[in-house]
């Protein structure tokens, strides 16, 4: 198995990232880490580093001579030293690219909230689901006796076990004839679908990005996944989307890009505020039973 090679960078703000070729194999950027939060102090400002992690194809990380990890093609894991890898009691959000495209306009708007959520403390893994082919639901109910979707050849399974583990989910999508990616939606519908543990107050998030136009129409539709399940949805100074036909031009929209910032941050805050809420009081009361309203007698 290939050890990570490191390379050692300039140092740079702590919300930066670095990108590392990875043509050669997977590599490990470790940044002299010259940021601190306010009021956190800083032990040993010459030990201490903010690290960034850039996965492209086969992944394994080593971090100390006795730990080692390892993904799956097509995650992104980000890790700062002071935080940890997922695990723990560390708040974490996975964030979902449904866009084909890896490093794309969604990609780059993805990346600015991890950035930020990582800056704020909180673990943050993107997974792409790439260019795999997803299936739809076939409405044969084999999730409601097995706990799991009986498709295992995509990723659904494999995103159920990391949704179940995080306290927040953000959605990316591309915007196509005015709505998400179709493999995204056959996604987040099984995914949403065969998952039987509680989405009660996990914090949800929706981002678009489109070149021009439909970007309000797909936040509508991926936030209504938040909605059915008692998910809070966080907002930003603005819909959370960016625009532009490439990356590049992503890069251009300062806008779009400190919209992403502010819903790292808003997120980061309600994690907080939930979890001491929680804490304290436990989470709101229930109903013991759930009404199900189906006119069977068509009046």
């Amino acid at each position: 198995m290939m050890e990570a090679a490191h390379v050692r960078a300039a140092p740079i703000p702590i919300h930066r990232r670095t990108a590392i070729p990875a043509a050669d194999g997977p590599k490990e950027a470790i940044i002299p880490r010259t940021a601190e939060r306010p009021g956190e102090p800083n032990h040993n400002k010459n030990q201490q580093h903010f690290r960034v992690l850039l996965f492209i194809s086969f992944y394994h990380v080593k971090r100390d001579i006795s730990t080692s990890f390892s993904l799956a093609p097509g995650a992104l894991l980000l890790y700062n030293p002071d935080i940890g890898f997922f695990g723990g009691n560390k708040m974490k959000v996975l964030l979902i690219n449904g866009s084909p495209n890896a490093d794309g306009c969604t990609a780059r708007a993805l990346r600015e909230v991890a950035d930020t959520l990582l800056s704020e403390g909180v673990e943050a893994e993107i997974f792409n689901i790439g260019k795999r082919a997803v299936h739809g639901c076939i409405s044969c109910g084999w999730c409601e006796k097995n706990g799991k979707c009986v498709f295992g050849d995509d990723p659904v399974n494999e995103l159920a076990q990391k949704f179940e583990a995080a306290d927040g989910l953000i959605i990316g999508s591309p915007v196509y004839y005015g709505s998400a990616n179709g493999a995204l939606g056959a996604l987040l519908d099984r995914l949403f679908y065969s998952t039987s543990f509680s989405k009660r107050m996990k914090l949800g998030a929706s981002v678009v990005s489109c070149r021009r136009g439909g970007n309000t129409a797909t936040f509508d539709e991926l936030n209504k996944y938040f909605t059915i399940s008692e998910m809070p949805v966080v907002s930003s100074h603005y819909w959370n989307m960016v625009h532009g036909f490439t990356k590049e031009d992503v890069e251009k929209d300062l806008e779009g890009l400190q919209t992403m910032r502010t819903l790292g941050r808003n997120m980061a805050f309600l994690l907080r505020a939930i979890a001491a809420e929680r804490e304290k009081n436990g989470l709101p009361n229930q109903e013991a039973k759930k009404e199900f309203t189906s006119f069977p007698d068509g009046l």
